[in-house]
């Protein structure tokens, strides 16, 4: 039986600088992160030009997972906070895991995926 590894064994390991843009919105998607320590804040721009602030992630969250499952643009801009490490999830990790899940939970999370893009662009329009 194959043992787990741990998650510093199969992801990359990076550290960011405070105030270090780490995606901008509408880049194409290759990768998400976890959060080690530090801060990030997820901001974007909507049509009139006005950027929000939709939240700070912190220790122990993801950000970024959106556009590993449905190869969409990025919604939002990504900017370390503080000097933050995190691990990257690239996308062939992805999906080696996605590979084995159940075809329901991989519908389920392109659902998911789809409606949080709807409704961030009705709220954006608003």
């Amino acid at each position: 039986m194959k043992s787990e590894k741990h998650l510093s064994e199969v992801l990359t390991r990076k550290i960011l600088s405070a105030n270090q843009i780490i995606f901008r919105q509408g880049d194409s998607g290759a990768c998400a992160y976890v959060i080690q320590k530090g801060k990030v804040e997820i901001s974007s721009v909507n049509e009139k030009g006005e950027t929000g602030v939709l939240g700070v992630i912190g220790d122990n969250g993801i950000f970024g997972e959106m556009a590993l499952i449905d190869e969409q643009p990025r919604m939002a801009t990504a900017k370390a906070l503080t000097t933050t490490t995190v691990y990257v999830v690239n996308k062939e990790a992805f999906n080696q895991k996605l590979k084995n899940a159940d075809p329901f939970l991989k519908a389920l999370l392109q659902i998911f995926v789809k409606n949080i893009r709807e409704l961030s662009k009705k709220i954006e329009n608003k």
